[in-house]
């Protein structure tokens, strides 16, 4: 008996001196065509580099003209386009937007030839966030890749960068600025070092649950954490649904929103509104936000989540306002006050409710860590994620430009008369929603990112501070990026631009404040002891004071 097999694809060689580029996308079209004249120019600048170096760039995929963009907009097209990528071929990822990992990693996996992952040192769009997402993707994936960046192409960085990864495949960047923690038996033994070990023995022991509101937002495959890994350090998943919390969303009376809008308003916040829908933040869009609250801090009580991530950007957005004023208040120990349903308790009263944003799990493992830390230090355990979106020198001090999608605890601005809400946009966020818009307060803060790499739960932590800019640079600096989402400007310590970006693996850092040096030097060191009890491979990154 004979069967028909099936014909198997013929990859095709590489041109001489071709260099092949893919450029992976959103998910959402209307970023997509919104972002496409950066890209282009990001294209434009690194095919002029590799010319100046004798090679050629090759798109490997057009232009689609019927939306008008050049971005691999699924998994699917991922998988089409790889099958005319030369698999031994050196390949660029260029990035100028955000970009789901997603898009392109099944072609990343087999492919064989260099990688270089390339973006643009530019603000307006996330291009370096989606960079360092795709980054922590591979890293996570076990694909060897190196990284670049740049403002033009053209500088000395950059070309002698390029040069190296065409001549030996490789780039490497300086890492000097980090090091490992000491073993627990070769540091001295101090109050955080006790507290830090207790801590993390108490939460394998006890246990901790984090309920996740469906995983993989926006293509973050280096957000996801397998349970294997995360079990073993006492954390367990809670696998929830974004339509159980809709559905709950429909439970919260108008008047019950309505009580979290008057306790927010009585608290301080102001709210830029509008009358309307599709273009400015309303009274009705504030509502359902009120309910989404509501209904995440009941559902949390109901499962025993001691966190929990909610997706939003993959089916939410389609049905109600954004959840970032949700995140921000969640991770404020000073919010409104929830009651169960029956209205006998007020549920987490006193506490803050950490809310790992995007649902990365790299955040959940971190906030939880750090929630417990500073609550045992007396400090205050708000703690957000942002994106490392981009940075310039000013007055001789490079600072970077942190922000997220509006959902820093309005504590890290100072309290509520700090926070403004505005609307999100409409390219991303079609049904609205207020963000808590605000200028971080200067201050000491310890910063830190859970990543998986080499098949094991790692963690990088540095020190750094928050600087007060003159409001016209703030202004400059907001017009430039995202004028709706809360800034941090932020100042690392002993840790330069391109080291940063060079060992970064992932599109976010998670940020907690202290209230002077020495406090947040005894935190990061009772914070780094407890991932080194849990068993996290932890790196010091920069100026980190040590016990001698």
């Amino acid at each position: 008996m004979t069967y028909a097999l099936p014909t198997l694809h013929e990859p095709p060689a590489a041109a001489d001196g071709a260099v092949y580029l893919v450029a992976s996308g959103d998910l959402r079209e209307s970023a997509n065509t919104a972002g496409w004249g950066v890209q282009q120019q990001l294209e434009a600048q690194i095919g002029a580099a590799l010319a100046q170096l004798g090679r050629t760039l090759v798109r490997a995929h057009d232009v689609d003209p019927s939306t008008g963009h050049g971005f691999i907009s699924s998994q699917r097209m991922g998988l089409e386009v790889f099958r005319s990528v030369p698999p031994t071929a050196p390949l660029v990822v260029a990035e100028a937007v955000w970009q789901y990992s997603h898009h392109v990693l099944a072609g990343l996996r087999d492919h064989r030839g260099p990688i270089l992952v390339a973006g643009n040192w530019e603000p307006d769009w996330p291009g370096l966030v989606g960079m360092l997402n795709l980054n922590g993707s591979l890293a996570k994936a076990g694909i060897a890749y190196s990284t670049l960046w740049s403002k033009d192409w053209t500088d000395d960085y950059a070309v002698q960068g390029l040069r190296t990864w065409l001549a030996t495949g490789e780039l490497h960047h300086d890492a000097s600025h980090v090091r490992a923690l000491p073993a627990l038996a070769d540091l001295p033994d101090s109050a955080e070092k006790e507290l830090g070990t207790a801590l993390a023995r108490q939460l394998r022991t006890e246990k901790a649950i984090i309920g996740v509101f469906d995983e993989g937002c926006m293509g973050m495959y280096n957000a996801i954490f397998d349970d294997e890994l995360l079990n073993a350090i006492g954390v367990y998943k809670e696998r929830l649904s974004q339509s159980a919390l809709w559905a709950e969303m429909q439970t919260v009376s108008d008047a019950e929103a309505d009580e979290v809008g008057h306790w927010l308003k009585a608290a301080g916040m102001t709210f830029r509104l509008g009358s309307d829908e599709a273009t400015e933040l309303t009274e009705a869009q504030l509502t359902w936000q009120h309910k989404m609250y509501v209904a995440a801090v009941r559902i949390a009580d109901d499962f025993g989540c001691d966190a929990i991530g909610i997706q939003y950007q993959q089916g939410l957005k389609d049905l109600c306002p954004a959840s970032d004023l949700v995140e921000g208040l969640l991770n404020n120990v000073d919010r409104p006050p929830v009651t169960s349903r029956d209205g006998s308790r007020v549920l987490f009263e006193g506490r803050a409710l950490p809310h790992f944003n995007e649902v990365d799990e790299g955040v959940a493992v971190d906030s939880l860590v750090t929630n417990r830390v500073w609550t045992a230090m007396g400090l205050d355990p708000a703690t957000t994620l942002h994106d490392v979106r981009w940075g310039e020198y000013y007055d001789g001090m490079f600072v970077w430009t942190f922000e997220i999608s509006g959902s820093v605890p309005p504590s890290h601005l100072g309290g509520y008369p700090s926070a403004e809400g505005w609307r999100q946009d409409p390219v991303f966020f079609p049904a609205g929603g207020s963000t808590i818009r605000g200028v971080s307060k200067p201050g000491e803060v310890v910063w830190s990112r859970v990543y998986l790499a080499e098949g094991q739960l790692q963690v990088d932590l540095g020190r750094a501070h928050v600087v007060a800019l003159p409001k016209a640079e703030t202004e400059r600096r907001w017009a430039a990026t995202n004028p709706e989402w809360p800034i941090a400007h932020v100042v690392m310590h002993g840790t330069t631009r391109n080291q940063f970006m060079g060992r970064h693996k992932a599109n976010h850092a998670n940020i907690a404040y202290a209230p002077d040096v020495a406090t947040a030097d005894r935190a990061l060191l009772a914070k780094a002891t407890a991932f080194a009890e849990l068993g996290l491979r932890v790196h010091l990154c920069g100026d980190v004071p040590l016990p001698a």
